[in-house]
């Protein structure tokens, strides 16, 4: 699967000298948010993660690779039009040449391949609705009971932190 991998310089070196690299999902910035909210998130964490030292390693599907480290022009490119590509769906994507933006399952699949231990997200399943969606049978449950990849999210806003 290596032909269908490719790793950013950035990213690659990172992982070479043993420091810390964090994998970011794409859905968020192709389906999640509407424009330019998108892009000012994505670009927004990115930031983030460097300003804590890390080297962020933004996932997507383009030309038929899994790309690990986006480049800006690349992350502008599937805001402006893609396809929600989960780990089901990265075979056809990459034969079809789509251009995917990756859900956590398939952002979990892509880092492990790139040895990336770890990748946050904006939500424990996304933006599940409710707690019942989250318990679905799901490609992001089944990748997230195998690890060695670490995912870290943000809390779910909809939650009242009074409940039981």
């Amino acid at each position: 699967m290596s032909g269908f991998l490719q790793v950013s310089a950035e990213v690659a070196e990172a992982l070479e000298r043993g420091r810390p690299v964090v994998a970011l999902e794409t859905s968020i910035v192709g389906q999640g948010l509407p424009a330019p909210h998108n892009l000012e998130a994505a670009f927004g964490c990115e930031a983030a993660i460097r300003d804590e030292g890390a080297v962020p390693a933004t996932v997507g599907v383009l030309d038929g690779c899994v790309r690990i480290g986006l480049t800006r022009a690349e992350i502008e490119r599937i805001a402006t039009g893609s396809e929600k590509v989960s780990s089901r769906d990265l075979g056809a994507a990459l034969v079809h040449q789509k251009t995917g933006a990756t859900t956590v399952a398939a952002t979990m699949r892509g880092a492990a391949m790139a040895d990336i231990r770890f990748m946050a997200t904006g939500g424990p399943a996304g933006s599940a609705a409710c707690t019942a969606a989250i318990l679905m049978i799901s490609p992001r449950i089944f990748r997230s009971s195998r690890p060695p990849l670490s995912p870290s999210s943000a809390p779910d806003r909809r939650s009242s932190s009074t409940s039981a």
